[in-house]
């Protein structure tokens, strides 16, 4: 199997730096023979010339460009790696990868955001599924952080933190009513569409235990395990979506959708899921005092 020599990288980035063996040998200090060998040795294991003869230099061969351009991001990537578990400053822009639950408020995922949006020295990469796969994204270091509105129990396998960012009140939106009638609550309950998260939301089984305590079955018009979706289906007219207000604040704000009922015991907590790691991203650290400062 082809073994890749981080020290035959460098001197092969010098010689191609320099442009010729003399120069690259000066550079580094080492003796032109040494270099010639070091080259023909990474030229061996890659299996492709590196550079070609042009008069008195050496000019990169096809394959030559493409080492170099993957030479420069491992360097890169190496004096990086240095300087983050050195706990040094970097210059490069630095990333954060987000994974957030499908079901979570959009809006309240860009408010999260907002901090490092447009910012010249962030990368965001995001990411959306289930909270399994996002945990397991959490814990092969592919993810940073996971914003979900439920916390994880901490298991001595994967010491979770469940950071809580925000509380938000519940409400029951939809359409104004043509006929301007004030909805009563809990009777009216029983007889108007409902447009309500799945079964196995912590926010489901909080509304059907209010349902059951005031003794109504009420008339189910949609289950929907995506915030946007009901949302959107309440802008149709469907119902009355049971929701936070930030699912729906931009509705809201334009008259589309109206607050019919705020329940006064029902609240929807959303987080922000760290593991505990010994060098960690230092823009979570971020996130989570913008949150919860």
């Amino acid at each position: 199997m082809a073994f890749l020599n981080y020290h035959h990288l460098r001197y092969f980035r010098a010689i191609a730096t320099e442009g010729t063996l003399t120069g690259a040998a000066e550079k580094l200090g080492v003796a032109q023979s040494s270099l010639s060998v070091q080259l023909k040795q990474l030229e061996e294991s890659i299996g492709q010339p590196l550079f070609h003869r042009q008069s008195k230099s050496l000019v990169l061969t096809e394959a030559g460009k493409i080492a170099l351009d993957y030479a420069e991001t491992i360097f890169s990537s190496g004096e990086e790696l240095m300087s983050v578990l050195q706990n040094r400053p970097t210059s490069k822009r630095k990333v954060l990868r987000v994974g957030s639950v499908a079901t979570l408020s959009r809006n309240f995922q860009l408010s999260c955001l907002q901090p490092f949006i447009g910012r010249d020295d962030v990368e965001l990469v995001l990411r959306s599924g289930s909270l399994r796969e996002l945990l397991s994204q959490l814990q092969s270091h592919t993810l940073d952080v996971v914003l979900s509105n439920l916390p994880v129990r901490r298991e001595a396998e994967t010491s979770w933190h469940s950071h809580r960012l925000e509380e938000q009140p519940v409400a029951l939106v939809g359409r104004k009513s043509a006929s301007n009638a004030e909805f009563k609550f809990p009777d009216d309950l029983a007889k108007t569409p409902l447009l309500l998260p799945s079964l196995d939301t912590n926010l489901r089984a909080a509304f059907d235990l209010v349902m059951e305590r005031e003794g109504i079955i009420p008339m189910i018009a949609a289950e929907v395990d995506d915030m946007s979706m009901l949302r959107l289906l309440a802008r149709e007219g469907a119902g009355l979506a049971l929701v936070p207000p930030v699912v729906v604040s931009g509705e809201l704000k334009r008259g589309l959708l109206e607050e019919v009922y705020r329940f006064k015991d029902l609240s929807e907590s959303f987080y922000a899921i760290t593991p505990s790691r010994r060098y960690p991203n230092e823009l979570v650290g971020e996130l989570l005092r913008e949150r919860k400062g």
